[in-house]
C-alpha cells in the first residue's frame, strides 16, 4: 500500500501578489549601483569612448539631486 502525500497548490482565485519589499528592494539596490556607478565623475577610463561618459554625465544632470 502506498502513503499518499498531500501537497497545497494554489487556487486560480487565491491571493498571490508580493509583498511590497519584494519589489522596493530589487529597485533600490539597482537605483544605487546606478547613482554609484553615474556619480563616479573622478575615475576615466584610460581608452573609453568619450560618448559613453558625456551620456553619463548628462544622465546625472537631469536627476534630480
Amino acid at each position: 500500500m502506498s502513503a499518499r502525500t498531500h501537497t497545497r497548490t494554489a487556487a486560480p482565485s487565491a491571493d498571490t501578489r508580493l509583498p511590497w519589499w519584494a519589489l522596493a528592494l530589487p529597485v533600490a539596490a539597482f537605483v544605487a549601483l546606478f547613482l554609484l556607478i553615474a556619480g563616479s565623475g573622478g575615475a576615466h577610463a584610460a581608452d573609453g569612448d568619450p560618448s559613453v561618459g558625456h551620456l553619463l554625465k548628462q544622465i546625472q544632470q537631469t536627476l534630480p539631486h
